[in-house]
């Protein structure tokens, strides 16, 4: 997976600087907290599942590799 990546590009593109803020609070990312370290581009998730239909028949290689994304949306993504 390069940055390039279209199923990366896709989401930062849809991206939202606040909505990231907001579920770095929500899904406790704090340290010490479950999501420590989680990253978020601040995607919704209808518009992560609009970006899945997008993509069907995408090899299952691709998406473990996108498994061990540092964004949470990109993974949401290959889990879908």
């Amino acid at each position: 997976m390069t940055r390039a990546d279209p199923v990366v590009a896709q989401p930062k593109q849809q991206g939202n600087k606040d909505r990231a803020e907001h579920s770095l609070g929500f899904f406790k990312t704090a340290a010490g907290e479950y999501g420590e370290g989680d990253r978020f581009l601040g995607v919704r998730v209808p518009d992560v599942r609009k970006t899945v239909r997008s993509f069907r028949g995408i090899e299952l290689s691709r998406l473990e590799g996108l498994l061990y994304s540092p964004w949470h949306e990109v993974r949401l993504f290959s889990l879908l």
